[in-house]
């Protein structure tokens, strides 16, 4: 980018192109990788559910990427949700109920571990 931002000046004169980069979307990969009992919960916690886990990579700027940025491991799962961000975006209430189950039974499991 600061190459662009140098050539534009250049070609059309200094200070045309101006460039503010800062961080926005952070990749929780680095602060996730060091806490992976916490996937391993996940995991336990859908299968629980009898929800098989379709485990992807996804970009940030989620929640769960700020989150995790602040200390607290957290990766996404998933809460019944299609099509995002476009017209036909709906979330199924089978779907939120099993999220929520899910989330009842990461509780659950993390009571017992802390027992």
């Amino acid at each position: 980018m600061q190459n662009c931002v140098s050539q534009m000046n250049e070609k059309y004169g200094e200070g045309t192109v101006e460039l503010k980069m800062n961080d926005q979307y952070y990749n929780m990969k680095e602060k996730i990788d060091p806490n992976m009992h916490v996937i391993e919960l996940v995991l336990k916690a859908m299968q629980q559910c009898a929800i098989a886990p379709k485990v992807q990579p996804i970009r940030g700027g989620t929640d769960g990427a700020q989150l995790s940025f602040k200390g607290l491991p957290c990766p996404n799962i998933f809460a019944g949700g299609v099509n995002f961000h476009g017209p036909y975006e709906f979330v199924s209430i089978q779907v939120m109920e099993k999220a929520m189950q899910v989330i009842i039974n990461i509780c659950q499991l993390t009571a017992e571990f802390n027992d």
